[in-house]
């Protein structure tokens, strides 16, 4: 358990119960209070995981069974005692546990949500249990209102229907008795009634002696009576039998059904405890989405921490506007000593990263942004707020002191000190040594340590111990109002008098006060003056360029894109000439054929020589088709290597920061990913491994170890494997002797049908094979057409039994 003082002051029991109310159950909000900061990171990232996984099934289109789950702790743990009798509103609490259970573990198992999130709740899963006939006998025995139902036994029935109609028969003869009394005897406004147990009719008080019987009652006044008369006595008893047998049968009933849950005791309280588990988390996953919290990463004290857009959580909670804060220590730096004006939010900032540790160490998500990573520490301790008291004689100042000095025992390299207003309270020279002792002992022991101050001594401290590192937070020096932006390495200043000439005071008084102020602290006060200027003067600088970045940006953006439509625009003209020049040369060796059938037929003797001269005629009106038709994939590989570069342009872009630009912590490059390798001109690469402070890198076909420092992380996605083509003739060593042209549309057969032909015909091929299945007979019917058409084919029939029947298309080449 970590400090119970520190965290009080940083108010976490308030921040539980505000995440508590998101629970869906008593207990599960009662499982949030109690939880607790934890120094086991495997739990907390555990822990944190299943959060995560909560969350997506919270936001997800299935949303998440938010079932109730009954007060039933004490119960359970009495149902372990042998012959123990659950009351009926139990049974009923206990019929809810095992329907909640069932149904949130038939939700879980739900083939349509993913198996990898569901992983992260299955040891929860794993205890929830389906009960389903006793879930149906507690509810055919026991109403909604926790009542035993009639039908809960046939005992019972007889005995209840018996009960009534004693009872009507009875109300039936007290009312007959009471219409036999005199009318001055009678009560007008009252009727039969029952008490103690009795029905007995009312009358006056002057009647006792003329009805007889039994008084059960009077009035507050005494006037009236409620006597049960002679005549009813006989029935009034037969009521109370049937009553008292009613009584034993619901008891045997209720200790019937508890016999049946007796065996189930165990898996019942594993059950309610995965269900309270389930809630808690559930609990904690709206909190998440309501206060937009990313994922954390956790390291250990010494590797520093990194916040990036963080808000105060209760201030979070109020619905006030939060401004967010980026703050990094690296791992030298253990001290952030945080100074400037009072309500410019130092206490805010300070208990703000107290609570983000606790609240994130004890399994809550935290709001911050994307890349934050946040220390395990092993205890909190904090001096923050006054805490004079009275009643043990201490002033603030000692208040002060006896926190300090228990943090100075108990404080270790892997604790978080949170120290608000150091050195205040007592002479400012004096507690300003204090104060820098106490710095220094803490930074030397390497505790993270973030403190306030007001005393300009203690700002000096960053120049003279290393690991001491000074912050403040943005003051608005003209308007004389915090802006709450937390500037680090600078120190700030109190604006003190600065603020009291604001508020009028004599100017006499305050330049007197100018002058009094030592000549180091003047100094001191007019750099800070010209640091904060300048600041400010390279903030409007730097939104000035942003905006000139933009707009070069966008002005790029526009004369790239209409290169690129060029581009495009010659690369279709390119194209369709290739097309248009293939199809006039196929054209060509149609006219070729006819021109030598006619010479063939008046050649007689010639006939062998002239056969050979048509084989090269054709070879090369085939040679030169081929060749139009590979500079048209030429053409389209060309426009998919520009677009890949495009797109590698784009996520360079992306990925480096425009300057000015704060660097938010990232990740460590590691194995496969994409890297942008300075030493050779920023060319897209792939990590292979990572030794110390050197890469492995693949390039290309290029392997080689570089510097970390070379190299830039790159969202690019990898390069597509980009097929390789030739221009000219290639000999083919084993040429197709088929084309498969199954599973393409009927507007894509074509391409495929004639590079198939054109490679054919170039091997001297005398049949070609297009196999295109039977189906609907569409690519059957397309085939044919085509080789209709194409001069080239002599005849097409479909194949052989053993060639594949129908499903086969056999074209004979001229």
């Amino acid at each position: 358990m970590m400090n119970a003082h520190a965290l009080g002051i940083l108010e976490f029991p308030r921040m539980l119960a505000h995440v508590a109310g998101r629970a869906n159950s008593g207990p599960g909000a009662a499982a949030v209070r109690t939880l607790a900061p934890r120094r086991d990171r495997e739990w907390i990232e555990a822990e944190h995981a299943r959060v995560g996984a909560m969350r997506a099934l919270v936001a997800s289109e299935l949303g998440w069974p938010t079932e109730p789950i009954p007060e039933l702790g004490e119960p359970l743990r009495r149902l372990r005692i042998e012959g123990l009798t659950w009351t009926a509103l139990e049974l009923l609490q206990g019929a809810t546990l095992i329907r909640s259970s069932r149904r949130v573990r038939d939700a879980l198992r739900d083939p349509r949500r993913p198996r990898i999130t569901v992983a992260y709740l299955q040891a929860y899963l794993d205890q929830l249990i389906d009960l389903r006939p006793l879930e149906d006998a507690i509810g055919r025995a026991i109403s909604d209102d926790g009542t035993v139902r009639d039908d809960a036994s046939p005992a019972l029935r007889r005995v209840r229907r018996e009960l009534r109609q004693a009872e009507g028969e009875l109300v039936r003869l007290l009312e007959r008795e009471m219409a036999k009394l005199e009318s001055h005897h009678q009560v007008s406004d009252l009727s039969v009634t029952m008490r103690n147990g009795r029905w007995v009719m009312p009358m006056r008080r002057e009647a006792r002696g003329y009805v007889g019987g039994i008084v059960h009652d009077s009035s507050g006044t005494g006037a009236t009576i409620f006597v049960e008369p002679p005549a009813a006595v006989e029935f009034g008893n037969r009521v109370r039998e049937l009553e008292i047998e009613e009584l034993r049968e619901v008891e045997r009933v209720l200790r019937e059904l508890t016999e049946q849950l007796h065996p189930y005791h165990d898996q019942l309280i594993a059950a309610f405890h995965a269900l309270v588990a389930l809630d808690a988390l559930y609990a904690r996953a709206r909190y998440a989405i309501e206060a937009s919290c990313a994922p954390l990463t956790f390291c250990a004290p010494a590797e520093g921490l990194a916040i990036v857009d963080g808000r105060h959580p209760l201030l979070l909670s109020r619905g006030t506007p939060v401004v967010p804060f980026d703050l990094t220590l690296f791992e030298q730096e253990r001290t952030l000593l945080v100074s400037g004006p009072n309500t410019g939010g130092k206490t805010v900032l300070l208990k703000a990263i107290g609570l983000l540790s606790a609240l994130a160490q004890s399994g809550i998500p935290v709001p911050v942004g994307a890349t934050s990573r946040l220390p395990v520490f092993d205890d909190v301790f904090a001096d923050v707020g006054d805490e004079q008291s009275i009643e043990a004689s201490l002033s603030t100042f000692s208040a002060h002191l006896k926190n300090l000095a228990e943090i100075l025992r108990s404080a270790t390299p892997e604790s978080l000190v949170l120290i608000d207003e150091l050195g205040s309270g007592t002479d400012p020279a004096e507690g300003a040594a204090l104060g820098g002792s106490i710095l220094e002992t803490l930074t030397r022991r390497s505790a993270t340590t973030i403190a306030t101050t007001h005393l300009g001594q203690l700002k000096l401290l960053a120049t003279e111990v290393e690991g001491v590192v000074n912050a403040s937070l943005q003051f608005d020096a003209v308007q004389l109002a915090p802006t709450y932006r937390l500037l680090k390495g600078i120190p700030g200043r109190s604006y003190g008098l600065s603020i009291a000439r604001r508020l009028q005071l004599p100017e006499d008084i305050i330049v007197r006060a100018e002058e009094r102020l030592p000549h180091g602290e003047r100094d001191l006060a007019v750099l800070l003056s010209d640091v904060e200027a300048r600041e400010g003067a390279l903030g409007v600088r730097e939104q000035v360029m942003d905006r000139e970045q933009e707009k070069l940006r966008a002005r790029l953006a526009t004369v790239t894109d209409r290169e690129l439509k060029v581009r495009e625009r010659e690369r279709e003209a390119e194209k369709s000439a290739r097309q248009e020049a293939r199809k006039y040369l196929l054209d060509a060796r149609g006219q070729v054929e006819r021109a030598i059938a006619e010479i063939r037929a008046k050649a007689g003797e010639q006939a062998e020589a002239l056969e050979e001269s048509a084989r090269a005629a054709r070879r090369a009106v085939e040679e030169a088709a081929a060749a139009q038709g590979l500079a048209v994939e030429a053409v389209q590989q060309r426009a998919a290597r520009e677009k890949v570069r495009t797109q590698v342009r784009e996520a360079v872009d992306v990925a480096t920061p425009r300057p000015g630009t704060p660097q938010k912590a990232q990740q460590p490059l590691a194995e496969g990913d994409r890297v942008l390798v300075g030493t050779l001109d920023n060319k897209s690469g792939q990590v292979l491994s990572v030794r110390g402070k050197e890469a492995r890198v693949v390039v290309g076909s290029l392997t080689v170890t570089v510097p970390l420092s070379t190299l830039t992380r790159s969202s690019a996605p990898p390069p597509p494997a980009v097929k390789v083509t030739y221009a000219g003739s290639i000999p083919e060593a084993d040429p197709l002797r088929e084309v498969d042209v199954r599973g393409l549309r009927v507007d894509e057969v074509d391409d495929q049908v004639l590079q198939a032909l054109d490679a054919a015909v170039r091997s001297d091929m005398r049949e070609l094979r297009i196999i295109h299945g039977k189906g609907t007979g569409a690519l059957r019917s397309r085939v044919g057409e085509m080789l209709k058409k194409d001069t080239r084919v002599a005849g097409f029939r479909l194949g052989a039994w053993n060639e594949g029947g129908a499903g086969v298309t056999v074209a004979e080449l001229t």
